[in-house]
């Protein structure tokens, strides 16, 4: 290796460009000066929209990088690189990404939908295809549930947006339904009663709208009242089980009793009779099908033209057979004439 050709070589390029490196590097910090300052104004400029936050920090991410990438390619058209290859290696090096990860960028789309169409937000309790929880986290790829007993649940976003989603949260007012079971014997109106002022009793429950309570269904073995009540999003498990615990003391207290499934065993002392229909089962008479009837109307015409063509056949048989007995007749007739005569 020729060490003095290289250093040469080196010496002969800043000799000859000392002009396009001075301006490299002077639109280095200048470039890199204004990328900061377009940065810094489009962040205060976002700070001040409703978009969500994680949508102004993705947006703010491409704009940086897109920015970045076109000083790039300018400096290095500065120092005399064709940038025409880069930009080729580049969009096939994009491409290649793209679908590698198609599943990712589907995630990607879904998220910034999810995001700028404000679905839900953090904090929200949501239900998506059998799963449930409060939204910790939401970003571009997955969403992230905190289930009631404690467990993280991590969601890709295409799921959330391909599947019905129930927002619980997305009020701040929240109805409590319940379903309450008496026996028949009981009295209607005083179960509505009881149910009633026990939602009433309590102060997180709303009275405007009023709680509510009437009988839904008879079913085989008890009156099903249904009842609901409004209260605040936060308070709706502590209103629910306050409500059952204290309609079912009240229901003991006013003697309303709740059914329940019971199996019930008797000693039976009579005698059942059996009911008979008859000594014996009924003989058999066959069904006249029209089918039948046909083949019993045409069977004695085809039995009686076989028998025509049988009488008629026989007939002329007998009538062949008589033929040649009288020929034999005159034969032997003829024979023993011929013989008399020789004689």
């Amino acid at each position: 290796m020729d060490w003095n050709k290289i250093w040469q070589d080196i010496v002969n390029f800043f000799t000859n460009n000392w002009w396009n490196i001075c301006l490299f590097f002077i639109v280095l910090i200048f470039g890199w000066l204004a990328v900061k300052i377009v940065l810094a104004i489009l962040r205060k400029i976002l700070s001040k929209t409703r978009m969500e936050r994680i949508a102004q920090n993705f947006l703010m991410t491409a704009i940086k990088f897109l920015l970045g990438l076109a000083l790039l390619l300018v400096l290095l058209s500065i120092i005399g690189i064709e940038i025409t290859g880069i930009l080729t290696a580049v969009s096939a090096l994009i491409l290649a990404v793209g679908i590698a990860l198609e599943s990712n960028m589907a995630n990607l789309a879904n998220g910034i939908i999810i995001v700028s169409n404000h679905m839900f937000k953090k904090g929200d309790y949501i239900i998506v295809d059998g799963v449930e929880g409060n939204i910790t986290e939401i970003n571009f790829l997955f969403t992230t549930l905190q289930t009631t007993d404690n467990k993280k649940i991590t969601i890709p976003n295409s799921d959330i947006v391909n599947s019905p989603v129930v927002n619980l949260g997305a009020n701040a007012k929240r109805r409590v339904e319940f379903t309450f079971s008496v026996a028949y014997e009981s009295n209607v109106e005083l179960v509505k009663k009881v149910v009633v002022n026990v939602m009433k009793s309590d102060g997180r429950v709303y009275l405007d709208p009023e709680p509510f309570c009437r009988l839904k269904t008879m079913n085989a073995s008890s009156l099903d009242f249904f009842a609901n009540c409004w209260c605040d999003n936060e308070d709706y498990w502590d209103v629910y089980y306050y409500v059952m615990e204290w309609v079912y003391n009240e229901f003991k207290r006013n003697n309303i009793s709740v059914p329940f499934n019971q199996l019930e065993v008797r000693d039976r002392k009579d005698k059942p009779q059996n009911i008979v229909i008859g000594k014996s089962l009924p003989k058999r008479v066959e069904k006249e099908r029209a089918k039948e009837r046909e083949h019993s109307i045409l069977l004695p015409l085809m039995k009686d033209i076989t028998l025509n063509k049988k009488e008629k056949k026989e007939k002329a048989e007998q009538k062949k057979k008589n033929a040649n007995v009288k020929t034999k007749t005159k034969t032997v007739k003829k024979t023993n004439q011929k013989t008399k005569n020789k004689k």
